[in-house]
């Protein structure tokens, strides 16, 4: 995938502070990846892009790791960007800074018909649209501090991708947003599985996406299973890595049966598949 740059980052006392960064270059829409080397009187708090704060987590396969997720927006532009390191050395309050690159990911377009009523709504449809937005990013915004990820992830089926994230979407000749997932193909009752462990915090029909299925994996990972035509599963409950949380589908905003799987980091809609990738070969590697 991508070798790890290390920074040794020096204070006037000639303390090293060993970071490494996974992706010292990343694209718009994916996630970046650092990692804090368990270090004696050291106590990590959190990092700063821009206006935005994420936490520095314990890694939850190794206590000599701690890692930090910086999911970079589809819509950032090409840049340097600052990532500003919080940490305690004693009771001493320290920061170091570090930088990385944003590039475009150059997505492509696609045209998509559908039902004209998933595109221009009535009231009581964009109301029930709002609400149910609403209601899940209160649920992506929410972080919860313990790890439920025991194991590397895996894909809830193994099939062909039809639709990469990132694609801007154009329905019924007007662009109204971008891809916010990856689509495998998958027929009417397909079984589904859980990419890793976790706990469910919707299970639901929704007006877009149709039968949904979110999972709260801890530290602020999300995953996003929509258009289902069954749920296995109903909030509350814990499900284990390859668990059938339900069938797919095609209800919801679509042109046909499919899976639609997503991934928030801390709230942002990012690349599910670079993410899988960069969790496995970084934080969960050689897990099974």
């Amino acid at each position: 995938m991508r070798f790890f740059f290390l920074f040794s980052l020096f204070t006037c006392t000639a303390f090293a502070l060993n970071i490494k960064i996974a992706n010292a270059t990343v694209s718009n829409g994916k996630t970046a990846l650092l990692e804090f080397k368990k270090e004696k009187n050291i106590s990590y708090e959190e990092i700063v892009l821009e206006d935005k704060k994420y936490k520095i987590f314990k890694n939850p396969l190794n206590d000599e790791m701690f890692y930090a997720l910086v999911p970079i927006s589809y819509y950032e532009k090409p840049s340097d960007k600052k990532i500003e390191i919080y940490y305690k050395q004693g009771s001493e309050q320290k920061s170091k800074s570090l930088l990385f690159r944003v590039e475009d990911a150059n997505y492509e377009k696609e045209t998509l018909s559908v039902d004209n009523s998933k595109v221009v709504l009535n009231k009581k449809d964009k109301q029930r649209a709002s609400k149910e937005y609403v209601e899940a990013m209160e649920i992506y915004k929410s972080i919860t501090d313990k790890s439920y990820m025991e194991s590397d992830f895996i894909v809830p089926l193994k099939s062909k991708i039809t639709s990469d994230f990132g694609k801007a979407r154009v329905y019924n000749g007007s662009l109204k947003s971008y891809h916010g997932g990856t689509d495998f193909r998958a027929n009417d009752g397909t079984p589904l599985m859980a990419c890793n462990s976790g706990k469910i915090v919707l299970a639901k029909d929704r007006f877009y996406s149709g039968g949904s299925v979110v999972i709260d994996h801890g530290h602020g990972v999300y995953s996003c299973y929509f258009h289902m035509s069954e749920l296995n599963v109903k909030k509350g409950t814990m499900v284990k890595k390859g668990d059938i949380i339900g069938l797919s589908g095609s209800s919801g905003r679509v042109t046909g049966p499919h899976l639609h799987f997503g991934i928030r980091v801390a709230a942002q809609q990012v690349d599910p598949l670079q993410f899988i990738e960069l969790m496995n070969e970084n934080i969960l590697k050689g897990t099974k």
